[in-house]
């Protein structure tokens, strides 16, 4: 399926905010044309994620890190009047596995939230750090800080618990809609990614390990993790 194809289902619902765009002219703008040219043309997703000989890996991670942003805002929209604190009264991703919310701000220490709004603090705090021009530069004359890779690590592993949550909780509406390909396509994308540069730790993974291995046919090995994630 196409990543036009992809937005125009899920524009036809609701959406959880604002999309973040690239300004036209830019090197990730063309980053990001190029990234969706493949997506377009039916190129293996395995193909896809790989970095464009000659270009930078900083930028290659922005352009998805805010692909993916918005296609998982428009992915939760369209389940997110389902998911109520009455319902979903845990940010959970089943029995065992139960995610804290710590900003070091108003959360300093990891907290136990509902659902809802773990998810609208948690794009609220990505939405932050990509419009914050000294982490997520405009301009390729600007560096990157020395830390932008390890913060787009935790940017994509709570965008993946977002994936946990709408699979595990809500996959009948998901299902309902007739949204289950394009949202399978869109994992499918995020997790080829997040492996080609192992952005995300094998023990996140494990909520969705045996989804994985049936929709990705990917069966490498994930590691224990405990029952509840901290941050």
């Amino acid at each position: 399926m196409s990543i036009s194809g992809f937005v125009d289902f899920f524009q036809k619902g609701k959406t959880f905010r604002p999309k973040k765009k690239f300004n036209p002219g830019t090197m990730r703008y063309s980053l990001h044309k190029q990234a969706q040219a493949s997506l377009n043309s039916g190129i293996n997703l395995r193909s896809v994620v790989q970095l464009p000989e000659g270009e930078d890996l900083n930028d290659w991670i922005a352009v998805h890190v805010v692909d993916f942003f918005n296609r998982i805002n428009l992915i939760y929209g369209t389940i997110a009047e389902y998911c109520v604190e009455e319902t979903c009264p845990t940010m959970a991703g089943g029995p065992r596995f139960e995610y804290l919310w710590a900003d070091g701000e108003k959360y300093k220490k990891p907290t136990p939230l509902p659902a809802p709004k773990y998810v609208s603090l948690l794009m609220d705090w990505i939405e932050a750090q990509i419009n914050n021009e000294n982490l997520f530069p405009v301009s390729t004359d600007v560096p990157f800080p020395k830390n932008f890779q390890s913060l787009c690590r935790k940017i994509l592993t709570r965008l993946f618990r977002v994936f946990v949550h709408v699979y595990i909780h809500h996959f009948d509406r998901i299902v309902s809609i007739g949204a289950e390909p394009h949202v399978n396509t869109c994992y499918k994308h995020f997790y080829y990614f997040i492996r080609e540069f192992d952005l995300v730790s094998s023990k996140e993974l494990e909520p969705l390990k045996e989804m994985t291995v049936l929709i990705c046919r990917d069966s490498s090995p994930v590691h224990q993790s405990s029952s509840q994630s901290q941050r």
